[in-house]
């Protein structure tokens, strides 16, 4: 009798610590979700608030138009130039996407499928080299791009881009790697190429993690400010970026009269991203969990 109580006083306590593991650990992540979403929202808000500058007095708008938005698009004046800056950034987004997605799944293609003397020492090399933040080697690169006359271009700001995305091989990899050998081994007993092996037989295998080299690829120069700040230098407003374009609204003299906007641009910039996460999520997280399982 006594030990059946004290089982059933010991089940009582484990259900106690469960339910309160589960309200303390669902808890913190709604905070934290709060906490990640108030700026987002505050940011939407402002963007379709009639006060031009910033409001930090209320949460919420006085006044709500569509007005900044259209100065936005359609008013361009000698600060705000979105549409070139719009246009600019997606044509240095796309190409830098073309070129890195090719380097990263040849790279990873060659790493995962072939054996070559010193392949183990190159991604050895390539992994050390990953450990240290691009930002190190700016000064280097501007210079480079100086002498070749590449500053203030965005074919130079793809090459920085793209330059390097090789190196980014290793989830890719990973993918590669769960591709059954037999079938690449069938193909060549059939004397078919690496060549065409690598495009008849893997990548149609590999639409998950094609996919998500391709958003990574996009996102890099889609939301870069930093080497976008370096390169495009000129002063002229109509070659920047939208990262450059918007943060010049953020000057003292600025801010007061085109801070809406810089929230509305804000709010357009994440549009493509996010239909983009929205249409390929299935794929990307799939590219991701099965990247990394020997990555």
């Amino acid at each position: 009798m006594s030990s059946s109580k004290m089982s059933k006083a010991e089940r009582m306590r484990i259900k106690l610590k469960k339910t309160l593991s589960f309200i303390l650990r669902h808890g913190f992540l709604t905070i934290m979700s709060i906490v990640w979403l108030v700026p987002i929202v505050w940011i939407v808000l402002t963007s379709f608030s009639t006060d031009k500058g910033v409001n930090i007095r209320t949460f919420f708008p006085k006044g709500y138009t569509l007005i900044n938005y259209k100065n936005l698009i359609i008013g361009s004046d000698t600060v705000s130039q979105f549409p070139n800056w719009f246009k600019n950034t997606f044509i240095v987004a796309v190409a830098t996407c073309v070129i890195s997605t090719i380097f990263v799944l040849m790279v990873a293609y060659a790493m995962s499928c072939m054996r070559f003397k010193s392949r183990k020492l190159l991604m050895n090399l390539s992994v050390t080299i990953n450990l240290f933040p691009g930002v190190l080697a700016m000064i280097a690169v501007y210079f480079v791009l100086k002498n070749a006359g590449l500053t203030n271009s965005h074919l130079g700001l793809v090459l920085v881009y793209s330059g390097s995305a090789g190196l980014g091989y290793l989830i890719a990899k990973g993918f590669f790697d769960t591709v059954p050998a037999t079938l690449r081994e069938a193909a060549r007993i059939d004397g078919a190429s690496e060549l065409r092996i690598f495009f008849q037989v893997v990548i149609p295998m590999s639409k998950p993690i094609i996919v998500y080299t391709i958003i990574s690829s996009f996102l890099v120069p889609w939301t870069d400010f930093v080497y976008a700040k370096l390169i495009l230098n000129s002063g002229l407003a109509k070659d920047w970026t939208v990262a450059i374009g918007l943060y010049g609204m953020l000057e003292k003299s600025l801010i007061n009269d085109y801070f809406a906007q810089f929230c509305a641009g804000g709010v357009l910039v994440s549009i493509p991203i996010s239909i983009l996460f929205i249409i390929m999520q299935k794929f990307y997280v799939e590219g991701i969990t099965n990247g990394a399982v020997k990555g």
